[in-house]
This record gives structure tokens, sequence and C-alpha cells, in this order.
């Protein structure tokens, strides 16, 4: 006899839920929970299980006859000793072939990130998508082969055990493999949780903790052993996924399964062809599509130097930046892309979604093959971090430097004219920064831009003949003959303006890891220097004082603000420190300071209105302009507990290396030169130079265990106090006030 069981339950939402529900033991009951395939469910289980009453059930299941109201707080499931139904969840655009046409929902319309490799296949199938030169062995992979790649590593993924909503560790560097393992995670409906190979063992130990990972793909086997004694004693892992390297080198007791991306292809590869048609693997599963609220990835900021706090970004936060980075960098078919960031910096892995939609082609490369593959492939775009622009002005300045004394001249008289050419042309095309909110007068405004064309058009000719003799050779080694896009940091001015002067476009943007990460960036068609530019699509600024909270109007500095669909879910597991950050109207405090630019309808700032500039970082976060961030509490407090330092505040944001300003403890100081014989016994005082190598020494012995290491030190000698306005009444230093007090002293170290 049948026994009918109705229990309302609300929608699955909780990994919690998700797991009690991901497999089910069938019993001789009927058990509903929520679904929008429950009539399929029901006729499929229907259909492989003889009941007496079949008929009236199916008879009364649309309604018409009383029966049970179809609800979405209801999911319906027959449940049987002899079988186990299982939850599957999929990429809905991207396995819409494998659907039932009659019964499932197929929609062209992405809903989940993995979507994108379908219509990018089915638009650019046999050009190539990816070129990996540098791991062995070389790949080279078109979009069809991209598509299958992943479908065949999600099904394998599933063969091996992954549930929905299950935590996967992907620790693993830049490459074609690590593309695939990300996008075949996220298709099984799974969580990744990303980190690079290059990160601690403590810190991939924390991380893979905190987010309650069940299984690792790692990248090489190197990295395993370095990681396996920590992990094989401490966490839990259901299986190993190497993507590179040979198994045969894993220092493993085989007490964990361990599959190489091959075994992980192959497994998926045979399951899909056991089993193509949905109506078949309906027997076995019920199948229920990725929401695009659905948590795509967690990704760990500040995990080297603080608490880290996991960032859940989902599938719509990504999906944001894929369908609306055109305006920044827009791509077509057949360019080239060099990639070289860490693919688990939210910044590449963004960018990197995006450009496949194009049909582009990216070219993996590395920091030791960076100079020769931009000559060897110029590539029409690169995306980097201010540092990598850096360098190459670093490495174009030095050739120059070592050319002959008339070459030398000639090149830098050409670049000086260049660069005096493009200020008086960002005057007349209305792009010269300004935060002044007062309107110039429309005479005025005429009188600026009819000089300003003169003198360009005097020096244009020049410009154009150094384009020719010296530019074109600059050119021809570093590629980039579209654009560099700069992120993860300021790109210092003079660098910026250097790019400009010899015709190579550099964009520079901003974004937060919990923003997914772009939320502004400078365009094609207006790239105002010394702005991260205008907001992109469907995304609000506001500037706030930072005590009141009071909307400051344009051109006032003070705490920018950032709301769109590409802001984080919050902090996975930390709903106080997402409380601080994220408020109820879906604002994002960003911790940075800035400003936006007034509108103007004429003068020579009359096409900058809107632009977003930053001037500094109100929270402690430094980001270096190698896109690390750094937390310098850590830091401060090893310095700390050394007798000779009074205080000190570590700075360094948008630099290549950390510094610090440090306030001596004059007396221990003193006292201390005078052990090391640094100055005799009855001297009264210790020269600047002295005082500040014993306090860098000083300072090296204290925070040697720590993540980062100082550089260059400023000493001053008036303390932080309350009454100058350098310390809140909680006795903690305020560190934008005094950066911004010795901005210039800080500007000198580092040169």
């Amino acid at each position: 006899m049948l026994g009918a069981v109705v229990n309302p339950i609300s929608p699955v939402s909780s990994s919690a839920s998700a797991n009690q529900m991901a497999t089910i033991s069938l019993r001789n009951n009927l058990v509903l929970v929520s679904s929008s395939h429950c009539g399929h469910a029901l006729q499929f289980l229907f259909s492989n299980y003889k009941f007496r009453t079949r008929q009236v059930f199916l008879g009364t299941w649309n309604g018409r006859r009383g029966g049970f109201p179809l609800n979405r707080g209801f999911r319906v499931f027959c449940q049987s000793k002899t079988e186990e139904m299982q939850i599957r969840r999929y990429s809905p655009f991207l396995e819409s072939a494998f659907l039932d046409r009659n019964g499932a929902f197929v929609s062209g319309e992405w809903h989940a990130v993995p979507d994108i490799w379908r219509s990018s296949a089915e638009r650019y199938g046999d050009r190539v998508a990816l070129t990996d030169p540098y791991h062995d062995p070389p790949s080279s992979m078109t979009y069809k082969q991209l598509e299958e790649g992943i479908l065949d590593f999600s099904e394998g993924l599933r063969v091996v055990g992954v549930k929905p909503e299950e935590k996967i560790a992907l620790f693993a560097d830049n490459s074609c493999r690590w593309l695939v393992a990300d996008q075949g995670i996220m298709a099984t409906g799974a969580i990744n949780v990303v980190r690079g190979s290059r990160s601690s063992v403590e810190e991939l130990l924390q991380i893979y903790d905190h987010s309650e990972s069940v299984a690792l793909a790692v990248d090489s086997p190197e990295l395993f052993n370095r990681i396996a004694e920590v992990f094989g004693s401490k966490v839990v892992m259901k299986f190993v996924i190497l993507l590179w390297g040979d198994k045969s080198s894993l220092a493993s007791e085989g007490k964990i399964p361990v599959f190489n991306y091959g075994e992980i292809l192959d497994l998926g590869r045979e399951s899909r062809n056991s089993a193509p048609d949905f109506n078949d693997a309906r027997q076995q599963y019920v199948h229920e599509a990725i929401n695009s609220d659905d948590i795509a990835t967690l990704v760990y900021t500040s995990g080297t130097t603080g608490n880290p706090k996991g960032v859940m970004l989902t599938h719509r936060n990504l999906l944001h930046q894929i369908k609306n980075l055109w305006d920044v960098v827009p791509a077509e078919v057949g360019d080239k892309f060099l990639s070289m960031l860490p693919p688990w910096h939210a910044y590449e892995r963004a960018c990197e979604y995006f450009i496949f939609t194009c049909g582009i082609e990216q070219v993996y490369t590395t920091v030791r093959n960076l100079k020769d593959d931009l000559r060897h492939y110029q590539p029409n775009y690169i995306i980097s971090v201010p540092l990598v622009y850096e360098t190459l002005y670093s490495g174009i300045q030095k050739q120059i430097s070592t050319s002959s004394a008339a070459r030398k001249f000639i090149a830098l008289t050409f670049i000086r004219i260049s660069l005096a050419y493009m200020e008086f042309k960002r005057i007349y095309e209305g792009t010269y920064l300004t935060r002044n909110q007062k309107q110039p007068s429309y005479l005025a405004s005429v009188y600026d831009w009819l000089w300003a064309r003169i003198v360009a058009a005097i020096l244009w000719p020049l410009h154009m003949l150094g384009k020719k003799l010296v530019y074109s050779k600059i050119h021809s080694a570093i590629g980039i003959s579209k654009a560099g896009v700069s992120g993860g940091g300021s790109l210092p001015p003079h660098v910026d303006k250097f790019f400009e002067a010899i015709g190579v476009k550099v964009q520079n943007g901003y974004g937060l890891t919990e923003t997914s990460p772009v939320v502004a960036a400078r365009r094609p068609n207006c790239n105002v220097l010394g702005s991260v530019g205008p907001p992109i699509r469907h995304t609000e600024f506001k500037v706030v004082e930072s005590e009141t909270g009071e909307v400051l109007l344009p051109g006032s500095t003070g705490i920018v603000k950032v709301r769109g669909p590409q802001v984080m879910k919050g902090y996975y597991k930390n709903p106080g420190a997402t409380e601080q950050v994220l408020d109820e109207d879906g604002w994002l405090n960003t911790g940075d300071i800035g400003w936006i630019a007034p509108h103007h309808s004429t003068g020579r700032s009359r096409r900058c209105g809107g632009v977003v500039v930053l001037e500094g970082r109100a929270k402690d976060t430094i980001v270096l302009s190698t896109g690390e961030n750094v937390e310098p509490v850590e830091l401060e407090e090893a310095a700390m507990r050394s007798s000779l330092i009074q205080q000190i505040v570590v700075v360094g944001q948008d630099q290549r290396r950390l510094g610090a300003i440090i306030v001596p403890n004059k007396e221990e100081v003193l006292l201390a030169a005078k052990k090391l014989s640094i100055v005799d016994v009855n001297a009264s005082d210790l020269s600047k130079d002295k005082k500040t190598s014993l306090l860098y020494e000083e300072l090296r012995k204290w925070t040697s265990g720590c993540s980062f290491q100082i550089g260059p030190v400023l000493i001053v000698d008036e303390p932080f106090t309350i009454d100058s306005g350098f310390m809140t009444p909680t006795m903690k230093i305020r560190r934008d006030r005094v950066v911004a007090q010795y901005k210039e002293q800080i500007e000198n170290l580092y040169k």
C-alpha cells in the first residue's frame, strides 16, 4: 500500500540543506520538496516504479481534480529501497544539448558562468582559443576543444563523487588546465576555492580548512609534496587531482585517491558517451539548473598577513563583468592577449572570462618570458598590474640611457616634445582632469582651446617624426598595438604620461575582489589620465564623509562607496565583517579615499565629468604595484616589540615594496648605539644616518618572520598624538593622515 507524505519545506539555499538533499535514499513513500521540475520528476519516477494507484496520482497532478497543489515550496520525489536518486546541477546553456527538448528548461540566455563556452564554441569553433607554450606538454586548444574539455572535466568530477555546492580547493597557477578545472568545477554546481602555488603552506591550509573544502585540485607534484604532510594530518580530502606532472613524483602513501588531469577527462568522456541522452540520465538524477545567485567561487583576500576573508562571488556577479567589459576592452575576433597574472586573482579571472566571449587568442606567459613573448607574439592587448608597465618603462629608459650620446639626445628630445604635445592635446580635447567645481566662462574656454590647438599643431610634426624614428622601434619590441589595461593598484603618473607620449594606450581601471572586481575603468575614446575612469555599466559611485556618512559634492574628497550587480554576496562565514563593509542598500564601503570629477559643459575638463579619482586607502590594507595585498598590522605589531621603536606606520601603497615611518624611542636608541660602540659612551645624540641604519637593522630583526619585509624607512622625531590629530580618541593611529602629512618624504624614499 502506498502512503503519501506531504512535508512543506523551504527552498534549498544553504550548503547544509543542499548536502542533506544531494543524495536521497528512496523509500516507499512520496516526499514533496521545492523544484521547478516537479512534473518531470513525477513522470519519470512513476514510469519506472509500479504503483497500483498510478492513474490517480497522474490524474490529479495537474490540479484539475484536487490532488497536490503545485507550489514552489515543495519538491516531489518517489523513493525506493533499490534505487538512489541524486541531484545533478548543470549549467543551463552549456549542457542544453543533453537536455530533453520536450521537458527540460532550455534557454539561450547565460545563467551561469560556464554557459559562455557553448556560445563561444558555436561562434568560433575551430579558432585557437589559447596557447600554453611553457607547460609540459605545450598546449593549444580551439574553442570547440575548450568546450569539450570543460564538459568532460565536469562530468569526470561527478563520476568521482563531487556534489553540488561542495567546495573544491583549486591551488594552481595560470595555465590552460587551470581554466578547464575552474570551469569544470563551476559547471557541476560545486564551488571552487582558489589560490596560487606560491602561497605558504599555512595560508593554503587555513583557506582549505575555513572554506570546508572536501577535495583538492593541485598544480604540480612539487606543490602537493610541499603541503601533503600538513594537509594529511589536519584536513580531510576525498581525493586529489593533479593538473600537471606525473603521479609517480608524489610523496604520498596512497591513503588519498589521486587522479591526474587526463584521468578525470577520460572518466568524464566515458560517462558522457555512455549516457548521451537526458531521457536516460533522468532515470538516475533529478536535474536542477544552476541559479545565477548561486555561489560560483570563494576568493580569499589578505590571506598572507591577516585573518583571511572568503569573498563569495556568485554567477551573477561574474556574468556582469563578462557582459559589460566590452566598453573598456573592445576586443575583436582574432585579437591576441598576453596573460601573466595569477588566474585566481579576480582581475585576471573576470577579464579572461570576458575575452573568451570575443573570439580572441590568449597566450600564457611568465615574468621571465614576458619580454621575449611581447616581441614574438605582438599582442593587441595585455592585462596586467602597474608593476609590469613600470618594468617596461624602466627597460625602455635603460635602453635609451645606454645608447650613444647622439641617439640618447635625439630620443629624449623627441620624448619631451611628445609629452608637451600630449599635454596640449588633452586640453583641446577636454580630457584635462580638474576637481574645480566652478566652470570656466565660455570666452576663457575658447581662448584656452585655441591656444592649445595652435601649440599642438606646431608640435605635431615633431611628434610624428619622433614616432617614426624612435617610438616605432619601441612598439616593435613590446607589441600592445591596441591597449594595455592596468589594474590592481594606481599607475604612477610619469609612467602613464610616458606611454601616452609614445603612442601606447594604457587604460587604468579600479576594482576590488569584493566587486568581482571591475567597477570603473578608462575608455579607449576617453582616456582621462590621473583617473580610473567612469563607472562601468549598471554601477553607481558616491563619495561620503568618513565620520558622518554625508554624501559629498563632486570634487570633494571622502570615502568611496560603490553599488552594482558585481558586488559580492558577502564574506563566507563572517557576517560581522560583511556588515562592516556592505549596508542594507547594497553600498560597499571600498575603504578607498577619492573624489568624483565635476561635470563641465565647456573648458578643458568638459569630457571628464563623472570619472573617479583615487588618492589612497582609508582602511589599513596596502596594495603594492605587484597587485599583492598587505595588511600592515602584522608588521607593525612585530616591530613594536622592539624597545627602540615607539611608533610605526607601514607605507607602500602602489609602490614595489613596503616602507615605514618610525618614531624612535630616543633614549633606548642612544643606549643601544653606545652598547654597539656606534657612538662614544659620552655622546648625547646620534646622527640621522646612524639612527636610520640602527633602526633599519632592528626592524629587520623583529619582522624577519613576517610574510613581507620592509625596505626604506623614514625617521620622524615628533610622536603621533590625539592632540595633533594623528591618533583617534581610542589611541589608534590615523594612517591616512600620517601618510598625507609626510607625502613628499615618502615619495623621496622610493626615488
